[in-house]
């Protein structure tokens, strides 16, 4: 089943989404819920929250290192390495850009 098959479906998860920090040229803060369908990937939910307006891909594009260091119920999760990975219910997604360089 695709993911369009599974939007129209009722079966639902709820995902914590945080992104925040200097990121590109710019100042990105987004703290949200979304609601997505069971079986949602991490690859889809960016593209999920891309189609919401919430930039994500355009965050990991602007700072590439945010791809290696994306946080998933607080463990690093490589986005390269863990795309296919199935979201579940109450999972929490960070993207947080550093402050300053060292």
């Amino acid at each position: 089943m695709g993911l369009l098959d599974r939007l129209r479906g009722a079966g639902r998860i709820r995902v914590h989404l945080l992104i925040r920090g200097r990121i590109g040229d710019g100042w990105v803060d987004v703290d949200t819920h979304l609601r997505v369908p069971i079986g949602t990937t991490l690859a889809e939910l960016i593209a999920i929250a891309d189609g919401r307006g919430l930039g994500m891909s355009t965050a990991l594009a602007a700072s590439p290192h945010l791809a290696e260091t994306l946080m998933w119920n607080g463990a690093r999760t490589p986005v390269a390495e863990h795309g296919a990975r199935s979201l579940a219910d109450g999972d929490e997604l960070y993207l947080l850009a550093p402050l300053a360089g060292g």
